[in-house]
């Protein structure tokens, strides 16, 4: 039978992979591998995205908070979230090279911060490393780079990082395995059920709630909005829980279980790289109304023209990532610019200019 998908990441969170007091809980781990080899007896293609570092150091240090020398208590907490990760880092990737060893899989570590996605030379060199792992039948297992991550650096949480790998390798499906069984949503009755499918925000921005989970860093409000993105860039995701034994067989037996973001068309890899680069862009061209509304024409490939330009702030030059707004304040995408600032400026307001962000280059956001 031909799989439901080929190429996946998988991230599982902290609250799945650990017990009650925070430690790895070999019994999911155990589980987890042994699903991830099954499929790849079936040809599919596997990136597990994992936490974990942490909770492995605090095992082995046998505490959450070390006594180190610090102008502040931020800064402490920082340096003591790093000493965890290095200790924990290698304990956790010996235990899944152990785990996948026995089912004859060989794992690879990668360790990614928020820069290594922003240049596109250096995106498309992580994107090689990934194809080669993958076709060498190698599972890539991936994770923040703690110890040298700083807030300015940081991923919202792992969710995020897995969507953006997810966007990077053109992914057939982004599965995310959380510690519940998907969106809760309550039924006109008074009673509970799970939101089965989200098509658009409106399905599920209701629902949530701002709580993160106990260990990690993530909650269900970035799950849901990297999964909207990634839906609009042609990947599908999945929320459920990873416990649940088998989970990852019954996703791919096509059963209703957790929550899925369904794709939509896939875009170019340049416009996946341009829709995960917030964050990154060097300046804000403003567009008036008409523009807007011609950009926003889901029939027609439209590009970005001077004429319907009525600011431009920052200083970018041609190849820089721009921030797209209207001339009410509401960001509507981002765009890699085809020329500089100063040229943009003097070609503002005007007709039969070049189009300052091509169609091609262009990700409006959903």
């Amino acid at each position: 039978m031909t799989p439901l998908y080929r190429r996946i990441v998988v991230k599982v969170g902290t609250n799945v992979l650990t017990t009650a007091d925070g430690l790895l809980n070999d019994d999911v781990m155990a589980s987890l591998i042994g699903q991830i080899a099954d499929l790849k007896e079936s040809s599919v293609e596997v990136i597990l995205v994992s936490s974990g570092a942490v909770s492995a150091g605090r095992g082995i240090l046998k505490t959450s908070k070390l006594s180190l020398p610090r102008a502040s208590e931020a800064s402490r907490g920082v340096a003591s979230r790093q000493v965890l990760a290095a200790v924990g880092q290698v304990e956790l990737m010996h235990r899944y090279s152990r785990l996948l060893k026995k089912h004859d899989v060989t794992c690879a570590q990668v360790l990614a911060t928020k820069e290594d996605f922003r240049d596109r030379q250096h995106y498309l060199n992580m994107r090689d490393c990934f194809t080669a792992l993958l076709q060498e039948k190698i599972v890539p297992v991936v994770n923040e780079n703690d110890v040298v991550s700083v807030s300015e650096l940081m991923f919202t949480d792992n969710d995020e990082l897995a969507a953006l790998i997810a966007s990077m390798v053109n992914a057939d499906a982004l599965i995310l395995l959380t510690s519940v069984d998907g969106i809760q949503i309550t039924n006109p009755d008074g009673t509970s059920a799970v939101l089965r499918t989200a098509n658009k925000e409106s399905d599920w921005k209701d629902h949530l709630r701002a709580e993160k989970s106990s260990f990690g860093r993530g909650g269900m409000q970035t799950k849901c909005r990297n999964a909207q993105r990634l839906a609009t860039l042609g990947v599908t995701t999945h929320i459920a829980k990873g416990t649940t034994p088998g989970i990852l067989g019954t996703i791919f037996a096509g059963k209703a279980v957790g929550t899925v973001f369904p794709a939509r068309k896939a875009k170019s890899s340049v416009k996946r790289w341009v829709a995960e680069s917030e964050g990154a862009e060097k300046g804000v061209i403003i567009v008036n109304q008409c523009a807007r509304e011609i950009l926003s024409a889901t029939d027609k490939a439209v590009s970005l023209l001077p004429v319907g330009i009525v600011g431009i702030e920052g200083e970018f030059t041609k190849g820089d990532v721009v921030r797209i707004r209207d001339d009410t304040g509401k960001d509507i995408g981002l765009g890699i610019a085809q020329y500089a600032a100063g040229t943009a400026r003097d070609a503002m307001g005007k007709k039969g200019q070049k189009a300052l962000v091509h169609y091609d280059y262009l990700y409006l956001f959903p």
